[in-house]
């Protein structure tokens, strides 16, 4: 099975893309402040199902990446899927819905919210443009 660049690419960087998120928390917050982070987000059961369900999204986006070079056409709507379920509860919470105390975009206006939720996404935004719109990549996933 011939894998197209393009869905070897978008896989790798799903992977990258968590794992460079991953890093950039542990770095900002050390590891005192990863601590108080979980002390926080296990709090009540809300948080600790907001909590756990951010986790289990992202080991979701890395099980369908390892599963896009494997051919898996649902691998790339599970995807996008957990693209919009993370950026829809992000909007929300920082517009006051749910927990914003932990999961929020601060932000003076919807419009700037929007906007740096949309700089935030943008590396999931051009994944999804690599797994959907070029012609070899649904080629490739057509014919699995």
């Amino acid at each position: 099975m011939n894998v197209p660049a393009i869905v070897q690419v978008a896989a790798l960087a799903i992977i990258l893309i968590r794992a460079l998120d991953l890093l950039m928390i542990f770095n900002l917050l050390g590891v005192r402040g990863i601590m108080d982070f979980i002390h926080r987000s296990v709090q009540t059961w809300s948080l600790t199902l907001v909590f756990l369900s951010s986790l289990v999204l992202v080991f979701i986006e890395i099980y369908c990446a390892f599963s896009l070079v494997k051919g898996r056409n649902w691998a790339r709507w599970v995807y996008l899927l957990t693209q919009v379920i993370a950026t829809g509860y992000l909007w929300a919470s920082s517009l006051g819905y749910g927990y914003p105390e932990l999961f929020s975009i601060a932000g003076g206006s919807k419009r700037e919210i929007l906007r740096s939720l949309m700089m935030q996404k943008l590396p999931d935004i051009l994944v999804l443009f690599l797994l959907f719109i070029p012609s070899a990549s649904r080629r490739f996933f057509r014919l699995q």
